[in-house]
């Protein structure tokens, strides 16, 4: 059983619709170069499952080092170039073994949207200086619990828009947050 990633060029940002569309028929020679341990095919990679999350995050990264937009056809994500958050470094971490560095906000969004009890949990972390992260809580809430200057707080957020709201303002060095919910 194999995991496959997909690699290609985009002049802008796209939309899953997109790249679900575009992802069978992608061309991009380089990856064999990058990845000879790999079934490459265009710009397509074959990942064996027992190393689909070291491989995917050097996929990830060489995807974004060079310009290339990386669709992950079993999540349906993309990853785009940009717009990027605040925190240059920051990691985007999943329940399910997902790790992304400097993720574009679209992603930010979308994997929000992949909560479930095979992904547990999303987190956005600035390695030593604050966090971000979330579950889903037993009253068909969340539970988001955000670090900074050592000390954690937590708040229930009813509902995935809001969320979605928090982490992207989180990311792009926004409080805003703060105000609009009870933080314990």
């Amino acid at each position: 059983m194999s995991f496959v990633l997909a690699v290609w060029r985009e002049s802008e940002p796209i939309s899953r619709a997109v790249a679900r569309e575009r992802y069978l028929h992608v061309d991009t020679p380089v990856l064999k170069e990058r990845f000879p341990d790999e079934e490459v095919s265009g710009g397509l990679i074959r990942i064996q499952v027992e190393r689909a999350d070291e491989v995917s995050r050097a996929v990830f990264a060489f995807a974004r080092d060079e310009g290339l937009v990386c669709y992950d056809p079993q999540r349906d994500l993309v990853h785009n170039r940009e717009p990027l958050g605040a925190y240059p470094g920051i990691q985007l971490h999943t329940g399910d073994g997902m790790v992304v560095i400097d993720p574009d906000l679209g992603l930010v969004h979308d994997v929000l949207g992949t909560m479930s009890a095979q992904n547990p949990f999303v987190a956005l972390v600035a390695f030593g200086r604050h966090f971000m992260q979330v579950s889903p809580d037993e009253q068909g809430g969340f539970e988001v619990e955000f670090k900074e200057g050592g000390s954690i707080r937590a708040a229930r957020v009813p509902g995935l828009t809001d969320v979605r709201a928090c982490f992207l303002s989180y990311a792009s060095g926004d409080r805003s947050f703060l105000n609009a919910y009870d933080w314990a």
